[in-house]
């Protein structure tokens, strides 16, 4: 039974689930989509153009849907997709797309967003990512599945994160990291491969060999990156997970790929 308490503001226009609970004083816009069985804790505010997958948890004080932080936005119907069972803590805060980027911000399924994260205009955020407390997203930033951001990472507009990367707290991610690397320094310097991830993800140990090799090659061979990761898709060429790195790094455009502090091995020379 949807069960909404008599302080709560839900205004004309908005879908309600089945099972969901609106607590004391929140706000939901006359645009807002909320999905069977979520609980919307006291004091939230559920704006813009903003669609909730089932099963969501929104936590005190979050706000989820405000207009994206652009001078360039002028009050355009951009929108916010959520996915399902996701965990957003107090503070959080989520903005929709702007109408000169893609439209629209999209949150993946299982997410996991403590006190304080930030998610700005226009992201993708891929399943089971985690942000810690105050991590944030600049514009238009691309993060893949099952990622972890430590607490205070600032990830850089335009920069993408790729699956199953750690990145460590107080990281300033301004340049792209690839898929399975952990990430250490002021700066987003490489410090290897996410081990533990990967073991989670059911990898064999030989599998978690063969990214470490791969890894290996790409960034502490000789010659250009683009001539060692041709190499690595060359020799490891039946490996799907090596071959999502290689992928990765091919796919890049305008940010440079984070490389080890001492490899120089992202540089495109």
């Amino acid at each position: 039974m949807t069960t909404i308490d008599p302080t709560a503001r839900v205004a004309s226009g908005a879908v309600i689930g089945k099972d969901v609970s609106i607590g004391p004083y929140a706000i939901v816009g006359p645009n807002v989509v909320i999905g069977d069985g979520c609980e919307i804790h006291g004091h939230v505010n559920l704006a813009g153009h903003t669609e909730l997958g089932p099963r969501n948890q929104v936590f005190s004080f979050a706000s989820i849907g405000s207009p994206p932080q652009s001078v360039h936005h002028k009050g355009e119907p951009t929108r916010l997709i959520v996915g399902s069972d996701g965990v957003f803590r107090e503070g959080v805060t989520i903005n929709t797309g702007t109408a000169g980027g893609k439209g629209i911000t999209v949150i993946g399924n299982n997410c996991f967003m403590m006190t304080g994260a930030h998610v700005a205009h226009d992201c993708v955020v891929g399943d089971h990512v985690t942000f810690a407390n105050n991590a944030t997203l600049g514009g238009f930033a691309e993060i893949g599945d099952n990622v972890f951001l430590g607490g205070l990472c600032a990830v850089h507009q335009f920069t993408r994160v790729g699956e199953l990367a750690m990145i460590g707290g107080l990281v300033g991610v301004t340049s792209d990291i690839i898929p399975y690397a952990i990430v250490i320094g002021h700066r987003s310097n490489l410090a290897g491969i996410n081990r533990v991830g990967l073991r989670r993800r059911g990898l064999s140990g030989e599998a978690i060999r063969n990214v470490y090799r791969g890894y290996r090659a790409i960034f502490e061979g000789t010659g250009p990156l683009k001539q060692r990761t041709d190499k690595v898709a060359a020799d490891f060429a039946g490996d799907a997970y090596v071959m999502r790195m290689v992928e990765f790094i091919r796919a890049g455009n305008a940010r440079r790929i984070a490389g080890p502090r001492s490899a120089g091995a992202s540089d495109e020379d």
